[in-house]
């Protein structure tokens, strides 16, 4: 299926509980003086004849408030303003502070019904949703695109379905997504990483969840981790848009229970940019260690995964230019499922 049909089919059926009807209105939060745009932003305005009041309007209004016609407007506006793709996830990241959180939003609806949550969510996020709308948007000029994006992004190889969602953070979308971001960890900290082993049993995943047969063969599957009492070492290293994988867990039994984006302030702070109960947040990654560490003993002691430390994922300098040499010049590639019958024969 032709990825426009396929936007298209979604964007006029999908009727989801995450999903902001097309007609909708919200409000915008009242201030003293009426909202203004820089003189760069007005002349991006003049340049694409946009409505300079309207856009004023949604630079002052959080980006979980827009409906998705504002989001298209908004993606093209903001490709035109700022040219640099790492200051642009760290922009929409930053625009959606206050976003509220909620587990487990996202899933293959109107196309399956394994998992009957919409494809895509405007105004709640779990940490891998927020992660993924952020690189989607930041790579996307309109509606469209980013839709198709997202779905390239969650999915293994942009083919949507249960089975092939990117389940497994470690195993599933570091790997599927490498046109997109390159694993650092090693490079970050040579010989100061710890190795940690996965037995990856996505058959009996999607049958214990989903009620689903497949007959995908487990992997034993292995990488490495910096336990958080060095990563101050590295932290210097990091660059805004990177990947994280937050570790959980202990020896080599370790797994990602937790993502996000790093955005390096102006004043040279890096800061992890994240979704978490009860909403998006922006904070030092020094302080969510700290913080995170000083409940290891109380873990413990409840029998929970103890936090281990973390994966750093490199943003790549040219995605798009990766991905076109991975699904050729249609990029983003995406397909629906397949239905297993048609009908029954007479």
């Amino acid at each position: 299926m032709k990825r426009n049909i396929l936007a298209l089919l979604t964007l006029a059926i999908l009727i989801g509980g995450c999903s902001r009807w097309a007609g909708s209105k919200t409000e915008v939060a009242e201030s003293s003086a009426p909202p203004s745009l820089s003189a760069e932003a007005s002349a991006v305005c003049d340049e694409l004849k946009l409505d300079k009041d309207k856009m004023a309007a949604l630079e002052a209004k959080p980006l979980y408030q827009f409906t998705e016609q504002e989001v298209g407007l908004y993606l093209g506006f903001l490709q035109k303003l700022e040219p640099d793709l790492r200051k642009r996830i760290v922009w929409l990241g930053r625009k959606n502070i206050g976003q509220p959180y909620e587990i487990y939003l996202l899933g293959e609806f109107p196309f399956e019904t394994y998992d009957p949550q919409p494809l895509y969510c405007l105004t709640k996020s779990d940490c891998v949703v927020f992660s993924e709308h952020t690189y989607a948007m930041a790579l996307s000029r309109d509606w469209p695109s980013f839709f198709t994006m997202l779905q390239r992004i969650r999915y293994r190889n942009g083919q949507i379905g249960v089975a092939t969602r990117n389940h497994y953070t470690e195993a599933d979308w570091d790997v599927s997504n490498r046109w997109l971001v390159r694993d650092v960890t090693e490079e970050l900290a040579p010989g100061g990483t710890r190795v940690f082993r996965q037995k990856v049993d996505r058959a009996k995943f999607l049958m214990k969840r989903y009620d689903l047969a497949t007959d995908i063969p487990v992997q034993d599957f292995q990488s490495t981790y910096i336990p958080y009492e060095s990563v101050a070492q590295v932290t210097g290293k990091l660059r805004s848009g990177d990947f994280v994988n937050v570790m959980y867990g202990q020896g080599d039994d370790a797994y990602a229970g937790h993502t996000g984006l790093i955005a390096v302030a102006d004043d040279g702070t890096v800061d992890f940019l994240h979704s978490t109960p009860p909403q998006v947040r922006e904070q030092p990654l020094e302080e969510y260690i700290r913080n995170n560490a000083a409940k290891n003993e109380e873990r413990l002691k409840k029998g929970s995964a103890p936090f281990a430390g973390f994966k750093f994922l490199r943003l790549e300098d040219n995605p798009i230019q990766n991905l076109v040499a991975l699904d050729g010049p249609d990029a983003p590639r995406i397909s629906a499922p397949q239905g297993s019958e048609i009908a029954a024969k007479p």
